[in-house]
């Protein structure tokens, strides 16, 4: 599923991106950290190792035809002029190797089975008989600090979905993300023009078609249809390309939550359980955990941060090939 993610946030990018390629190597280094809130905070505390109380540092290096993105636990090399991704476990020296063919057909698969269990539930989804809005928000702060050598500017966007008619006070969630922008890495959008040249390659599009057929898809959901058009209107207050990104996701609970449901909720025995709980009481306007948010009734469940750490254009061809030892996995 993690996979289908991806390829869908590519496709994303391939038709609302319009990036200009200078054909330029890039490296880049940048740190990602996610902290959940309440009890499934001390769980991932438990068991996320260093992971979760440092973060995970991941190296982006650009040359040519070829990407590579690695961390300390595994890595990927994308190879457009071979139409092959190479799967790296970096504890293990090994490898395997997928042909963009092969991936399509991956992806076919997952998204027939997604399809599958989406019908399943769909009648349990309609007998709630709830629609929900969502609302899209941008506002520059005025702050500016230096990451990675360069000037960024802060910008917030926030993300509100709440039972339609209502406010989101009366229950739903809201998702604030801190951009720190930037207009001074110009090599940045050659990252973004590889990535569109690897949507089309793998999936047979182009980006106008991609946006074509997103436009046919939304039309029949009308309310996703509007919210997306106030997205592109909001996303056009943004102004070159984020060093530095901060997703808080925050759940707000309705005064009058039906308290008898909730003492009715088993008590949760894993980090799945945990989620779930969390969908229910949002279905009943409850909240998650307390935490502190200085918003009262808010309870904020994760939050996420990427920064950039270094960024150059130094890329030697090694940097972007299968490191030496490795042995391919059969």
């Amino acid at each position: 599923m993690l996979k289908l993610t991806r390829v869908v946030l590519m496709v994303m990018v391939a038709s609302l991106v319009s990036a200009v390629s200078l054909h330029a190597d890039v490296r880049t280094q940048e740190r990602t950290q996610v902290k959940f809130e309440g009890a499934l905070g001390r769980i991932a505390g438990m068991f996320g190792g260093k992971a979760a109380r440092e973060g995970i540092v991941t190296t982006v290096a650009l040359k040519g035809d070829r990407l590579m993105t690695s961390n300390d636990m595994t890595g990927e090399i994308i190879d457009l002029a071979e139409e092959k991704i190479y799967q790296l476990d970096m504890r293990r020296k090994s490898y395997s190797v997928l042909t963009f063919a092969e991936y399509r057909r991956q992806m076919e698969e997952a998204m027939a089975k997604a399809k599958d269990e989406t019908r399943d539930e769909a009648p349990a989804e309609q007998g709630s008989g709830k629609e929900y809005e969502v609302d899209f928000t941008v506002k520059q702060t005025g702050q500016s600090k230096t990451i990675a050598g360069l000037g960024a500017q802060e910008s917030i966007a926030t993300v509100t979905v709440r039972e339609k008619g209502k406010r989101v006070e009366d229950g739903g969630f809201v998702l604030d993300v801190a951009l720190w922008m930037t207009t001074e890495a110009d090599a940045l959008n050659e990252l973004t023009a590889f990535r569109q040249r690897y949507a089309q390659q793998l999936l047979g599009i182009d980006p106008a078609q991609a946006q074509a057929d997103m436009r046919q898809a939304m039309a029949m959901y009308p309310q996703m249809q509007k919210a997306l058009e106030r997205f592109r209107a909001e996303a056009g207050k943004l102004k070159g390309t984020p060093l530095s990104t901060v997703m808080t996701f925050q759940v707000v609970g309705s005064p009058q939550g039906d308290d008898t449901a909730e003492k009715n909720d088993a008590p949760p025995t894993s980090v799945g359980g945990l989620l779930g709980g969390l969908g229910r009481r949002m279905g009943r306007g409850k909240t998650a955990e307390p935490t502190t948010t200085g918003t009262p009734g808010r309870s904020t469940v994760l939050t996420s941060t990427t920064e950039t750490l270094q960024l150059g254009t130094a890329v030697a061809a090694g940097d972007v090939a299968v490191p030496a030892g490795f042995k391919e996995k059969k």
